[in-house]
């Protein structure tokens, strides 16, 4: 089956930590074009969907394709259905799917977008993300590091930022030896109809808790299916984070 899927990239200037991160030099290109030369070495359609000016100029620079869509969106999620409804009115497209890549994912790498697509071929699946088992065991206890809960057919039961399940009857330090515990990666795929409809749900009480989006669409009863990654996400949340992926050999100024 020939799943066709386009990536729509959300990406906003404004951020606590980092302002302007989207424009960020790293090595000799934006974060922003990073992220979308990536996301095109496997989708044909690939667009940054943006409420600023200056990431909309940067993506025409590079010749990406850019839709300016309204500031008052409280999410990324919001900000991909409108840039969505607005691509397939101007081109006249049709997708099987949308994946919402994250624009502080500059190392994001094709095997896991196929890895997205791939749970579509099960034609029930209305929204799929990925997970990766935790190898470390302070990512167990890391607030930062948001843990899933899976069913045995891969659908995720809850997400949280506290360490989930309690091991009980072993010490914290043997918990990672007596249970398989999974990361969160964020990157999501959706059809296009539960796209549409989980942009416009309110905030729920689970939601705010954790301050995790996917746990409103849980608390709505929507299915959420997982696939593992055997990936780590490495995103760019303070400038800091910059010199980290610089360390870690992951810039590469001919790709």
């Amino acid at each position: 089956m020939n799943l066709q899927f386009i990536g729509i990239i959300p990406a906003r200037y404004e951020s606590t930590r980092f302002p302007g991160k989207p424009l960020t030099k790293i090595g000799n290109k934006t974060m922003i074009q990073r992220v979308y030369e990536r996301i095109s070495r496997i989708l044909d359609d690939v667009v940054v969907a943006t409420d600023n000016s200056d990431i909309f100029k940067e993506v025409k620079y590079f010749e990406g394709e850019v839709i300016m869509t309204s500031p008052e969106h409280k999410n990324g999620t919001e900000r991909c259905a409108e840039a969505y409804k607005l691509y397939i009115n101007e081109t006249g497209k049709k997708f099987d799917g949308i994946i919402n890549i994250q624009a502080d994912e500059p190392f994001i790498t094709p095997r896991q977008i196929k890895t997205l697509i791939n749970c579509f071929l099960d034609k029930t699946v209305q929204i799929a993300t990925l997970i990766k088992k935790i190898e470390n065991k302070e990512d167990i206890f890391n607030p930062n590091v948001v843990k899933a809960v899976v069913s045995k057919m891969g659908k995720a039961l809850y997400f949280s930022r506290s360490p989930i399940p309690f091991v009980r009857n072993f010490k914290q330090e043997d918990w990672l030896k007596n249970y398989k515990f999974y990361k969160h990666v964020g990157i999501y795929a959706f059809k296009p109809e539960a796209l549409i409809k989980i942009s416009k749900l309110d905030q729920s009480n689970l939601e705010l808790a954790e301050s995790l989006e996917q746990n409103r669409w849980l608390e709505e009863e929507f299915s959420i299916k997982t696939a593992t990654s055997q990936f780590d996400s490495v995103s760019i949340d303070t400038p800091d984070d910059i010199q980290k992926a610089i360390d870690m050999g992951l810039i590469d100024d001919d790709n």
